[in-house]
């Protein structure tokens, strides 16, 4: 189908809020540049402290990973391999995980790297209260074993503990300077770079050399890395095109330009968007609690002609939560609900709501686009949409509350088990309402104490949340990410930029 004249016109101008959720194909490469010691990125925000008990995850863990090594290294196809620990094993009950770290490794000011170092960081960022501090809540303690070797425990199974350890809770700062407001405003740690304080200027770059001695040169391609701050989309891509940056994160829109100036796009998907039906029990909005209105409203949506009208197709259609790096997402869910205005007519009036379902969801500021088709399709099947006000800094306090019984959102496809936590267990955020069943509780539990497996297990979970319309994805988004002739960029699975080990100077 086309979309109507309202989201038509709506259409032709993409969300800025896709600059933090898309990606795409290639362009045609221009003549090849000289090798360049230097690398200067595009940075979407400015980094509030350089305490990596306070770092974050997607755009905003790539800069303390100029200063920070992390215990695990996440490969671009999201495989962990040894970085400062060397091997790492649970017990059989996976509550315990013992980690062997490298003898030979110093922090930039000279202290050592050890186990006693290991264990002071995941501590301080258990306390520190920082915004990803719930990486580590299922680790109790850790032990010092050795000088060599530190022991979590884990008060229940984590299956995403590992993927932890190779980001915001895996990053080793100096244990001299934990704590400290130096370290807010100069990182020290082991990473490949060291802060170059007289060139940094706040809320404009950050500035790093590369560290002498630093333990794996493979890791350290330049002599020197910039993060210039550009919050603007407009700023990034001139900043690309004009050549002051050499790789930045844009959108479908602005892509375009950087493709006519031979900017080189690398492409992942990252988050999904679509509608999540919050009050699956009813307790708002008795529509909501009945399956087959959830399903008549997946049924309601063309995704193809929105992802190639609204998202100029950099996007996948998709009927499932979860990406396909996650281990749960299964090829079977992936059109589940297609495009069936009549199908979904007749769900509703098998459910006795032929008339009169309205859904209320909050304005996302970015979103405008999305939901004006989102309400086009709807009213097609008598749904009606109403679109409120604006999400607020109380959004999160706000979902909580039980304010909103449905929101249209872009959310990270993650890790099965961080994913599941984010909108499905009783404990996500997401999931405000607290549903669950007996069926999906055991389907989760078994996730949590799956190990290796937990991917394949979360397929069920999957299956269960898709089958009874817990949510109506509509799309993964393409990241789209572009970078000049001077070097080379491997994208980052489940990342919205590639990590800093990513980059190379172009051969």
């Amino acid at each position: 189908m086309k979309l109507g004249p309202k989201a038509a016109a709506a259409a032709i101008t993409v969300s800025a809020a896709l600059a933090l959720t898309a990606c795409g194909g290639g362009a045609t490469s221009g003549t090849a540049a000289a090798k360049t010691t230097s690398l200067t990125l595009g940075a979407v925000q400015e980094l509030r402290s350089w305490d990596p008990a306070q770092a974050h995850v997607g755009h905003y863990l790539q800069p303390y990973q100029a200063a920070y090594d992390s215990l695990l290294l996440r490969e671009p196809d999201g495989k962990l391999s040894p970085m400062l620990a060397t091997t790492w094993k649970y017990n059989d009950t996976n509550t315990k995980l013992t980690v062997d770290l490298r003898t030979d490794v110093t922090f930039s000011d000279g202290a050592k790297f050890d186990a006693e170092a290991a264990k002071a960081n995941l501590d301080h960022f258990k306390k520190a209260n920082g915004p990803q501090m719930a990486q580590l809540t299922a680790v109790s303690d850790v032990a010092v074993v050795d000088a060599d070797t530190i022991e979590l425990n884990l008060a229940s199974p984590d299956p995403s503990l590992e993927f932890y350890l190779s980001q915001a809770a895996g990053l080793m700062g100096s244990p001299k300077a934990l704590g400290t407001e130096a370290i807010k405003t100069e990182p020290v740690g082991s990473g490949p770079y060291v802060m170059d304080k007289a060139a940094t200027v706040k809320d404009s770059q950050s500035v790093f050399t590369a560290r002498k001695d630093y333990w794996n040169k493979d890791l350290q391609k330049f002599e020197k890395v910039t993060f210039k701050t550009l919050i603007d989309l407009t700023a990034r891509t001139n900043a690309l095109v004009s050549g002051q940056v050499d790789a930045t994160l844009l959108d479908p829109k602005t892509g375009k330009q950087a493709e006519g100036a031979k900017m080189k796009l690398v492409a992942t998907e990252v988050d999904w968007q679509g509608l999540l039906l919050m009050d699956r029990d009813g307790t708002k909005n008795a529509a909501l609690g009945n399956v087959k209105v959830r399903q008549a409203i997946n049924y309601a949506f063309d995704r193809k002609t929105i992802v190639d009208q609204v998202l100029m197709g950099q996007g996948t259609p998709t009927s499932q939560p979860f990406g396909k790096a996650s281990g749960a997402w299964t090829e079977g869910l992936e059109n589940y609900y297609s495009y069936d205005p009549a199908k979904a007519k007749a769900l509703l009036k098998e459910a006795g709501f032929e008339t009169g379902v309205t859904l209320d969801v909050p304005a996302v500021p970015g979103f405008e686009t999305q939901l004006a088709v989102v309400k086009q399709q709807l009213s097609d099947i008598g749904i009606t949409l109403n679109v409120g006000s604006a999400i607020t800094n109380t959004y999160t306090s706000d979902i909580a509350a039980q304010k909103f019984t449905g929101i249209f959102f872009s959310l990270f496809q993650g890790e099965p088990w961080v994913a599941t936590n984010q909108i499905i267990s009783t404990k996500a955020l997401y999931n405000p309402f607290k549903n669950t069943t007996p069926e999906l509780q055991a389907k989760i539990d078994a996730v949590e104490k799956g190990g290796k497996d937990a991917g394949k297990l979360a397929q069920e979970v999957n299956k269960y949340v898709v089958e009874q319309a817990w949510f109506a994805p509509l799309y993964r988004v393409n990241q789209m990410y572009y970078h000049n002739s001077k070097v080379t960029v491997e994208p980052q699975v489940q990342q919205a930029v590639p990590s800093i080990y990513n980059y190379s100077p172009a051969k």
